[in-house]
């Protein structure tokens, strides 16, 4: 199998590894034909795939003894283990080795390794992380979930351009619309950087090619009314947190009352099917990880509780975000941008 289409895993890194990182990756290599480069320590690897059929799979180690641990300051980390197993993994898509990387490791350390093995796209003020969201219709992207707490109303407008581009490229959304997350549609509504942005993008979408709808409220993002929802890393991050707390509420709630008595027991059998589907649906682990967008590669953060499905599904992801040409695509809107903004001067 060509090493043009693997994707580089950090083995070690999640709560699960190795073994739910490892057999993520079987997974991928028998179901999507993805080559996975698996990261870290070669004994402890070697003996979690020997516990499946891997024949004809292409699942290379590479060794390392380093590796990240969850409870470590990022940036102190990053530098000083220069061969920790997320760093090595990174490396493989600079070389070209690869064309992503996955990692469920430390999601600081991933960041801040992706931007110093990876580099920023020119023109990019802040990378952003984009989470895939589940709606009553289809999944919508909101950027920025926890990259940058504190931001300009121009690092707001660049995410929008981010995470249009990617809603096109991977999910073949056409003119994406695009909600400011704020608490009102008004445009007076919001902060002072919540206005500015609103501001900011109205004057540029027509440039950049967005299709902005105006402020969108944290009702609307279920809803699906909107395809990328723009916020701040610190709402961004509230939201997730929000969402997964309420998530596993429901979900323990209706396991509840499905079991509390015999004829809820029955109703449970009839509406399996349904339920099924509905949970699926709002399984985080069918959309595999975070894409960090705004870097010169494919970078997938995966949560920190993957198990072998999110694994499998964040590498197929890491594969279609570079195959599908999204950093050039946000390089060339940058470029327009930067035209745009020099002219003005």
């Amino acid at each position: 199998m060509s090493a043009s289409i693997r994707v580089a895993l950090d083995a070690m890194g999640g709560d699960k590894a190795p073994g739910e990182t490892v057999l993520g990756a079987v997974q991928a290599a028998r179901e999507y034909g993805i080559g996975v480069y698996l990261v870290g320590r070669e004994d402890v690897i070697r003996a979690e795939l020997a516990r499946h059929d891997t024949a004809g799979l292409d699942l290379p180690i590479i060794h390392t003894d380093e590796v990240i641990e969850m409870d470590e300051h990022p940036a102190n980390a990053v530098r000083r283990k220069k061969n920790a197993s997320m760093i090595l993994a990174l490396q493989q898509v600079r070389d070209g080795a690869a064309v992503g990387a996955v990692s469920a490791g430390n999601s600081g350390a991933m960041m801040a390794a992706s931007l110093f093995t990876l580099k920023r796209i020119p023109g990019v003020e802040r990378p952003a992380l984009g989470l895939v969201f589940p709606t009553k219709d289809k999944p919508c992207l909101i950027i920025d979930m926890g990259a940058n707490t504190d931001c300009k109303p121009e690092y707001l407008l660049q995410f929008a351009l981010m995470g249009s581009i990617y809603m096109q490229r991977l999910f073949h959304v056409q003119a994406p619309r695009i909600g400011l997350l704020a608490n009102g549609e008004e445009e007076s509504k919001g902060n002072q950087q919540v206005i500015e942005t609103h501001q900011l993008l109205k004057a540029n979408a027509a440039t950049l090619g967005l299709n902005f709808i105006g402020n969108v409220e944290g009702h609307d993002i279920p809803a699906g009314s909107a395809d990328v929802v723009v916020c701040d890393g610190f709402l961004g991050n509230v939201v997730l947190k929000l969402s997964e707390g309420l998530a596993e509420t429901i979900l323990e709630l209706m396991r509840a009352e499905m079991t509390g008595s015999l004829i809820n027991k029955l109703a449970a059998a009839v509406l399996r099917p349904s339920l099924r589907k509905v949970f699926k649906r709002l399984d985080y682990a069918e959309y595999g990880g975070l894409p960090l967008l705004g870097i010169n590669g494919s970078a997938i953060v995966a949560h920190g509780r993957s198990n072998a499905k999110a694994i499998k599904n964040a590498l197929r992801v890491a594969r279609q975000t570079a195959e599908t040409g999204v950093a050039p695509a946000i390089a060339e809107g940058l470029a327009k941008l930067g035209t745009q903004q020099a002219e003005v001067q």
